[in-house]
């Protein structure tokens, strides 16, 4: 007998989101102090970090940092292109798998922590690779140091724009990144 792969069309998707968020109105009704937790995760806070949160991002960091540095040269070989680095004896379905690994690894580990904090990881990067290009071993190490530093200078900023209250991080940085990114869009079109 032949098996298929599991198929879900977009209205199984749908009929799931719907059924997965009256599930989460049913629990921010029956107790609405997670109605602040969901908002405080969903805009992103640094204002609940404690120690432990600190410890547990520090371990993620010694992890995934050295394995992607470690990677790095496959990054390397793919900016060659995928024929490139397939003639260089790479075997890009198990690395591209380890390399997904290891970011969802870090990412999940931040955002567990923090929240939905917007364009920090999609922003230092860039900045990284335009103002100290280098190769991706290096920009690695340096694009996470850039994303720690704009992420304290856009708490920072959060906490003393409209003192005694506090802008959610998440909010200050989605604005800031994502106009940086349009920017970028907007000079790479009028190349």
């Amino acid at each position: 007998m032949r098996e298929y792969p599991l198929i879900v069309s977009d209205v199984d998707v749908y009929r799931l989101r719907g059924l997965l968020g009256a599930g989460s109105d049913l629990v921010t009704t029956i107790s609405p102090e997670a109605l602040r937790g969901k908002q405080t995760f969903m805009l992103g806070s640094t204002g609940f970090l404690g120690w432990p949160s600190v410890a547990l991002m520090a371990l993620g960091l010694a992890v995934s940092l050295p394995l992607a540095w470690r990677l790095a040269r496959v990054l390397d070989a793919l900016t060659l292109g995928v024929e490139s680095a397939e003639s260089l004896g790479l075997a890009l379905p198990r690395l591209r798998a380890v390399l997904v690994g290891v970011l969802a690894l870090s990412t999940g580990i931040a955002v567990s922590q923090a929240g939905l904090v917007a364009f920090v990881g999609l922003v230092s990067p860039h900045l990284v690779r335009r103002f100290a290009p280098a190769p991706h071993g290096y920009t690695l190490v340096a694009s996470s140091a850039a994303g720690g530093a704009l992420l304290l200078a856009a708490d920072v900023l959060a906490r003393s724009l409209i003192v005694p209250q506090e802008l959610p991080v998440g909010v200050l940085t989605a604005l800031l990144g994502g106009s940086y990114l349009l920017w970028l869009l907007h000079r790479r079109g009028v190349r």
